[in-house]
């Protein structure tokens, strides 16, 4: 199964509530926090939601 390596580039100080939220379920909580998640439709939503504070690579 294909797999997605999400880093969290920018600070969630500033964001609305739901973004942090969506932040903290792929389980990113601060700078620099590094995950991997499946390459699913749930996971893009949620990439497509924050993506502005990500970093997307193919894992």
């Amino acid at each position: 199964m294909a797999e997605v390596k999400v880093k969290l580039v920018k600070s969630l100080i500033g964001c609305k509530k739901d973004q942090i939220a969506t932040a903290q379920s792929l389980g990113l909580r601060k700078i620099g926090d590094v995950s991997v998640q499946p390459d699913n439709a749930q996971t893009q939503g949620k990439v497509n939601k924050i993506g502005f504070l990500l970093e997307v690579t193919k894992a």
